[in-house]
């Protein structure tokens, strides 16, 4: 075997036996042995070469299967020791007070519509749209002919009255003293019985005449005093101090001064306070009440805020739309604000119910309900919570958490109680 690998000894010995003499025979037998020797030394080191690429083989994917083994153990052994790491989000307490931004509407402190009380035609108008008049001044001054000639005919007819109540009263007296001079004279039976009692019905018609002239005269001065009234309605005067923001008529106009459909003459504001109205949904109205803080912004102002508080609330929400009528009045003396623009009404409404913020993206939802997953040593917590309102970015609840509470952020649905997890450091709120 050993000899095989070694070709110079064989080469050796070949040419020793050519170089000696020897027959014939042995000397043509020389090429045809050393051919076979050859194949015989190829075959063995094919057979070599075969058995130590098999034994690589077999080495190698040993090794391969080995090593898999052991990376399947590492992993499991990974996957056992393996804690998911999560962002998390600490839950907040909401403040004591909560802010509402709601849209409002300015309207006049007061305003008024006048209507004509007197039927006639404008003889003077004094002012115009966007005029400033104080209380009591003249804004029209109405001509009625016909109401001044009844008062005149009214007040001759009074005087009428007076002289016929004087002449009852004269007739009255008469037959006072008549009576007083003819009832001693009946005691004593120098005049008749007859005579006696003419003389006293006399007296006491002569008095009831002049309670009816005395009830006439009361009459128809109530009825100067209505037609004086009416005649004093020919002044349009201002109830109060504002600006003029309606005029629909003119000089030589006729109005009507029915009650019912009288002449819309002007309309009036007091734009010296500004009230501002603003309707507070249900969510919120419960913590509505005069006195709490507000501020009121206007678009168009947007360098300037106005505070106020609350004046007054209607203390019933509308049924049609669940909302609390809410009024608020702002000082306005440099007449900055208008009436009937459009504003937003910042109000801070104090809390009835303490509440938490969490973020949206902590909220599980499944067949459980809601619920959030809290990092309590080191393990989570899976807890029922009641959302109150949806914020967009952040819910509120009011249960099942506590401030301070980390909560994990968009948490897998493999996550189960008590999964054994790390809290990364909080992430950036958006």
């Amino acid at each position: 075997m050993n000899d095989l690998f070694r070709p110079n000894r064989i080469d050796a010995i070949d040419r020793k036996r050519l170089d000696s003499p020897a027959p014939q025979r042995e000397i043509e037998k020389q090429p045809s042995h050393r051919t076979h020797l050859r194949r015989r030394r190829g075959g063995r080191l094919f057979a070599l070469g075969g058995f130590a690429l098999l034994a690589g083989g077999l080495t190698l994917g040993g090794w391969e299967n080995f090593s898999l083994k052991q990376e399947v153990m590492a992993t499991a052994r990974q996957q056992h020791d393996f804690v998911p790491s999560f962002h998390v989000a600490t839950v907040e307490a909401n403040p004591a007070t909560v802010s509402v931004t709601l849209p409002g509407t300015t309207a006049a402190f007061a305003a008024a519509n006048i209507f004509a009380r007197a039927t006639g035609y404008i003889a003077k108008r004094n002012v115009d749209i966007g005029d400033r008049v104080k209380a009591g001044d003249l804004l029209a001054e109405l001509a009625v002919p016909e109401l001044d000639h009844q008062i005149s005919q009214n007040e001759a007819m009074l005087d009428q009255l007076k002289s016929s109540l004087q002449q009852a009263r004269a007739n009255r007296d008469l037959a006072q003293v008549t009576w007083d001079r003819d009832a001693p004279l009946v005691q004593k039976g120098w005049a008749t019985p007859q005579q006696g009692d003419t003389d006293r019905l006399n007296l006491q018609s002569r008095a009831a005449a002049v309670a009816v002239a005395e009830a006439n005269i009361s009459a128809q001065e109530n009825l100067l005093k209505v037609l004086q009234q009416n005649r004093d309605y020919a002044s349009v005067v201002a109830p109060f101090d504002g600006v003029i923001t309606q005029r629909n008529v003119d000089v030589g106009s006729l109005v009507q001064g029915n009650a019912a459909t009288g002449t819309f003459m002007f309309e009036i504001m007091q734009d010296n306070v500004i009230r501002v109205w603003v309707y507070v949904p249900q969510d919120s109205a419960f913590g509505v009440a005069p006195g709490i803080g507000a501020v009121v912004r206007v678009p168009e102002l947007p360098d300037r805020e106005f505070p106020a508080k609350v004046t007054r609330i209607a203390d019933a929400l509308q049924s049609g739309t669940r909302t609390l009528l809410t009024e608020i009045d702002i000082a306005n003396p440099d007449s900055t604000l208008a009436p009937g623009i459009y504003c937003a009404v910042e109000l801070h409404i104090p809390r009835k119910t303490p509440s938490l913020l969490v973020s949206a993206d902590a909220i599980i939802f499944n067949r459980e309900g809601m619920q959030v997953a809290v990092v309590n040593d080191g393990k989570a917590e899976l807890r029922k919570v009641n959302v109150k309102r949806d914020l967009g970015t952040r819910v509120e609840v009011d249960s099942g958490i506590k401030a301070g509470d980390q909560v994990i952020l968009n948490p897998p649905v493999t996550l189960v109680d008590g999964s054994k997890v790390r809290a990364l450091a909080e992430a950036p709120r958006t």
